[in-house]
């Protein structure tokens, strides 16, 4: 997420040269951009991935592999095998979305129970860095590439969207830990403003454990606390 606009994240720049601005927004390609758009959905609904199982059939399958054995043992650690055997579906539980950025407190974003956001859920500096930190918690079962999307807008106008491969994680009692790479709110004129974005939490199997749908600030300063 070079200079990008994902939440919470952008690009803006003006031209020095010619006083005019460049395209506003500009993303290099990375790995994460290898994860499906939010135009690949349909054709990712239409691939079958095969059937699910539970985490005792995930140990038994391919035992007699060692190696295998040993990383799915790595993979699973302490998870009480009992009491997911009956159990096919994964659920993930976002507990936390926090922005963090160099000299500043940390912003914790409140996840509504039911529904979006409502207002503005926060503000952001221009060309400012900034982190964006995950907590989560999986159960049930191993959920497999856990990705996350984000897709902005500006006056309507579709500005920049993102995409991170999480991973894939094993249910244990403790949440999970994920950041994404570091990244700068977009700078000049063009590019303060009100945003609209939608980010989304989904699976290899296209599931969806959450969907938000926001409204940012892109302002000159921090907002006053």
């Amino acid at each position: 997420m070079g200079e990008t606009i994902d939440p919470i994240s952008s690009s803006a720049h003006e031209s020095e040269s010619e006083g005019e601005p460049n395209p506003p927004f500009k993303r290099q390609p990375s790995e994460s951009s290898l994860c499906p758009t939010e135009e690949d959905e349909d054709e990712l609904n239409r691939i079958q991935l095969g059937p699910k199982c539970s985490i005792r059939d995930h140990l038994e399958k391919d035992k007699d592999d060692e190696s295998l054995r040993k990383w799915k043992e790595q993979l699973l650690g302490n998870v009480d095998f009992n009491s997911g055997e009956e159990t096919l579906e994964p659920e993930v539980k976002i507990w936390s979305l926090t922005i963090l950025s160099p000299g500043r407190e940390e912003i914790v974003l409140p996840l509504p129970e039911s529904g979006d956001p409502k207002g503005l859920w926060f503000t952001l500096k221009e060309g400012s860095p900034y982190t964006l930190r995950f907590c989560f918690q999986v159960s049930n079962n191993i959920v497999s590439g856990l990705r996350y999307t984000n897709t902005v807008w500006k006056t309507g106008l579709k500005v920049d969207s993102t995409k991170e491969m999480i991973g894939t994680f094993s249910p244990q009692g403790e949440p999970y830990t994920h950041e994404m790479p570091e990244d700068t709110t977009p700078s000049g004129f063009f590019a303060r403003g009100t945003y609209s974005a939608r980010s989304k939490f989904l699976d290899d199997d296209n599931k969806c454990y959450l969907e938000i749908n926001y409204t940012f600030d892109i302002q000159k300063e921090w907002p006053s606390k």
